[in-house]
């Protein structure tokens, strides 16, 4: 049986002050804060073993997929025809927009539909081969993420981000691993939300190997990774309704205006005032889905001095006004 909720364990990126105040906060630290925009839905695969020769087929899934192998080792195949790739035991690997793939332990085995084992296990396990003779496991999930920020994350993550056993980032990865797949077989009272936080740490700790092992991540998961330039993304994230100029920016950067300007604009792929621009209508986008507060609070807690001049950005990147966007919101919620 496949475990799929909601995700508590990510924080929502949006809070408020105290029970008098509607005036949002959100999150201060970038990865968080993108998260919770993504109100990610998870689903925990059941703990998966196997005796002898063995593959597994999964379907193309348009968001994000993270999984381990804690026994054995075993063949990554897309079937685009892309290069194989070998995963060995204490490997973590995450999938972003992938197409159909298999994990086989060789590569000439016909392989079973994943989705069909997972939907027969039994309290929590898949078995393939003789019973306590398992030479192969693997552990793992997947992420539904809110189409409406989705790309954020998706667009800055290559398809395959795979960490290897012996690289030093590794070893924290490795205890999650081992902690969700003896999670996943010995289900009990609670272990739907201990799965579900599970995933998610092994999600984020993927995401922040992923930054720091590349030399050329992308985006803002790049910008994270470099001293100055990150330095400046995290104060504007801790401050989304600060007025912030270049100047400020570059300070906090310890670096010139101009040469900070050129290296935002070349490892996030905009410049920093439009960057700015399309955190807060990502921020703003999901408190108007959700309605937590008024047009004029949300007009404030995203830096601007009026509900007038917020409404014309907010037209500008979304292309209807607040209100609309609300609205409509509203009619998909009630017809869901």
């Amino acid at each position: 049986m496949r475990t799929m909720v909601d995700a508590p364990g990510v924080q929502s990126s949006i809070s408020y002050v105290s029970s008098n105040s509607r005036v949002p906060q959100w999150s201060s630290d970038p990865i968080a804060g993108a998260l919770g925009l993504l109100r990610p839905r998870t689903e925990v695969y059941p703990d998966f073993r196997a005796a002898g020769p063995w593959a597994l087929r999964f379907e193309a899934f348009e968001y994000v997929t993270i999984g381990g192998v804690d026994q054995g080792e075993c063949w990554l195949v897309f079937e685009d025809g892309s290069e194989p790739v070998r995963l060995c035991e204490g490997d973590l690997f995450l999938l972003v927009n992938s197409p159909a793939y298999r994990l086989a332990s060789s590569l000439t085995v016909e392989p079973l539909p994943a989705q069909v084992l997972w939907e027969s296990a039994a309290k929590g396990q898949v078995r393939i081969g003789a019973e306590g003779a398992a030479d192969s496991g693997l552990c793992g999930g997947r992420f539904w993420f809110d189409e409406a920020n989705a790309a954020m994350l998706i667009d800055v993550l290559p398809r395959l981000v795979h960490v290897k056993a012996g690289d030093r980032r590794n070893g924290q990865l490795a205890q999650v691993a081992q902690l969700l797949s003896a999670e996943a077989k010995n289900r009990t009272v609670g272990s739907v939300l201990v799965l579900d936080h599970l995933v998610q740490i092994l999600f984020v700790h993927v995401l922040r190997a992923h930054a720091d092992q590349t030399d050329h991540p992308v985006g803002w998961l790049r910008a994270l990774s470099d001293d100055g330039v990150g330095a400046a993304l995290r104060a504007l994230h801790a401050d989304v309704s600060h007025r912030w100029s270049l100047q400020e920016l570059a300070g906090i950067a310890r670096m010139s205006r101009s040469a900070f300007a050129a290296a935002f604009k070349e490892q996030v792929g905009i410049p920093p005032g439009e960057y700015l621009i399309q955190w807060r209508m990502a921020l703003a986008r999901d408190a108007l889905r959700r309605n937590t507060c008024s047009i004029s609070e949300l007009a404030v807690a995203a830096g601007y001095e009026s509900e007038s001049a917020f409404s014309t950005a907010f037209r500008r990147v979304v292309g209807s006004s607040p209100k609309q966007y609300r609205d409509a919101s509203g009619d998909r919620t009630a017809r869901a």
